[in-house]
């Protein structure tokens, strides 16, 4: 099963993550088979990027966020609909 989940970039102590389609069972920073966007909570306010048709197209097939994911998800829509 493929999961939408994030995968940690940056230095050390300074994370930020990409968000990506990947196999249940590959390791946190494992080869994903898609990137679909980037996080980066240290900014203010927090920045998130996304391609949203693809992850559309990525829920439609099956695909499961991960709490963590469905939360930056949600946020993304909100900041959408705010005009932020």
């Amino acid at each position: 099963m493929l999961r939408l989940r994030l995968t940690r970039t940056g230095a050390k102590k300074r994370p930020s993550y990409r968000i990506v389609a990947i196999d249940q069972r590959s390791a946190r920073d494992g080869r994903p088979v898609e990137y679909l966007g980037t996080f980066d909570p240290r900014t203010q306010p927090e920045r998130i990027v996304l391609d949203s048709e693809r992850i559309e197209a990525w829920l439609a097939r099956g695909a499961q966020p991960t709490p963590a994911v469905r939360s930056i998800l949600r946020r993304a829509r909100r900041q959408a609909a705010s005009g932020g």
